[in-house]
């Protein structure tokens, strides 16, 4: 005997209207929209897979390009400064996520040359160290990172800031500083030459075009400062930076400030939140309406049925069991449609780097200019809990569709339903 005949009888009879009926047209027609409903779920169940994958994939390309040049957590005295950096280095590397410390010095300035002016952060950084936490020293176009040696005042440009400025390998830029000094003349800013040694690129425009690299020792003698003014820190998972900071935060000794990497980069991290959110609700609205499709199917199952409904009835079945019936049929569409769009939607997000470049070629189309993007491939990047929160809301939707139609089916009575019969 086959497992389906030792199920209740509702999930038999149930199972049995899901499939395609052999006595007439219309039922054949009630099992065709029934099959159409498992299609469309499965398109919509696919479809939001495929696009919150590849919204992940763009989202940690930005965010490693982003990385690239920043610290997952900066750990800062509240004094001021740390002259005592290597202890507190080794405080940090006592917790078992942390990876990598190096002190910094960071400051703004106004790079100008030939009457070109453009702002820029300036890092201070010790090169031997600096590999700790950032892999910017890989980015080099020109030149080299370790070419910033204490007192050269040599400093590495992003490549769209030298660009801005029209510098090359070997040139020199003055740097303007906020802070004043006082003059016979009155108040003046503060000013340095530095030389070009370097030019990276982390292929993010917003460093590429602002940050710049120089010395620490050079750093802290244009802040006019005696040490580093913190640590930039590098964990294992940087998902899980906010919670390694408050660990830092109770572990470490002092009066410390964290600023993990979401802090620093609240407002596009914001951003990127909330469009994620919005594109899984617009994208839930096709599950639900192919979900809801359910509700036309078993409404007419529940129309031409109604003798068998009143033939149960009168054998002694409840108004209950009726309605677990169709909650059945119901059911077993939405799942079917939902394991079929996971099984899609991850199939098509895990080869996503071989069939758009099919497509591509199929089209003679370039859906990412590497000119214009910087990436000439589409990313993705597939997260679990996003897969498993849209099967239950897939499944709970197609649940919710199936109540009405089945508490209408429970509501038959045999003796109206038998007259005409």
């Amino acid at each position: 005997m086959s497992i389906i005949h030792k199920l209740p009888y509702e999930w038999q009879v149930g199972l049995r209207y899901t499939r395609a009926g052999k006595s007439s047209g219309r039922s054949s027609f009630i099992s065709f929209i029934s099959l159409i409903s498992v299609a469309g779920i499965a398109l919509g169940v696919a479809a939001l897979i495929i696009v919150l994958s590849v919204m992940n994939g763009f989202q940690k390309q930005v965010t490693d390009r982003m990385l690239s040049v920043l610290a997952h957590i900066e750990v800062f005295d509240a004094s001021g400064s740390m002259p005592d950096w290597q202890a507190r280095a080794k405080e940090a590397a006592q917790n078992p996520a942390v990876l990598g410390a190096a002190p910094f010095v960071e400051t703004q300035g106004l790079l100008v040359r030939d009457g070109i002016m453009r702002p820029s952060i300036v890092r201070g950084v010790l090169p031997g160290v600096e590999d700790n936490v950032s892999t910017v020293a890989q980015q080099i176009r020109a030149g080299s990172f370790d070419a910033l040696k204490p007192g050269s005042f040599n400093i590495v440009l992003g490549y769209a800031l030298a660009r801005a400025l029209g510098v090359g390998m070997g040139d020199k830029v003055t740097m303007v500083l906020a802070q004043g000094q006082v003059t016979p003349a009155g108040m003046v800013p503060r000013t340095r030459s530095f030389t070009v040694a370097g030019i990276f690129e982390a292929g993010h425009f917003d460093f590429d075009a602002a940050l710049s690299f120089v010395h620490i020792e050079d750093a802290q003698r244009l802040e006019r400062q005696q040490a580093p003014s913190g640590l930039r820190l590098r964990i294992a998972n940087m998902r899980e930076a906010p919670q390694v900071a408050e660990a830092l935060k109770r572990s470490m000794k002092g009066d410390l400030v964290m600023r993990d990497w979401p802090k620093l980069n609240a407002n596009w991290y914001a951003a990127v939140q909330t469009e994620k959110k919005m594109m899984f609700i617009i994208l839930t609205l096709i599950i639900a309406v192919a979900a809801f499709n359910l509700v036309s199917s078993l409404v007419m199952t529940v129309t031409e049925k109604q003798a068998d409904i009143a033939i149960l009835r009168t054998l002694g079945a409840s108004p209950g069991s009726i309605m677990k019936i169709f909650m059945v049929q119901g059911a077993v569409v939405g799942v079917l449609g939902t394991l079929a769009g996971v099984a899609m939607g991850v199939g098509v997000s895990r080869n996503i780097g071989v069939i758009v470049p099919f497509i591509e070629r199929l089209l003679g189309v370039e859906f990412l200019s590497k000119d214009i993007y910087l990436i000439s491939t589409v990313p993705s990047e597939l997260y679990t809990p996003d897969v498993v929160t849209i099967g239950i809301v897939s499944v709970v939707l197609a649940f919710a569709a199936t109540i009405y139609p089945s508490w209408a089916a429970s509501r038959v009575k045999p003796a109206e339903a038998l007259r005409y019969e």
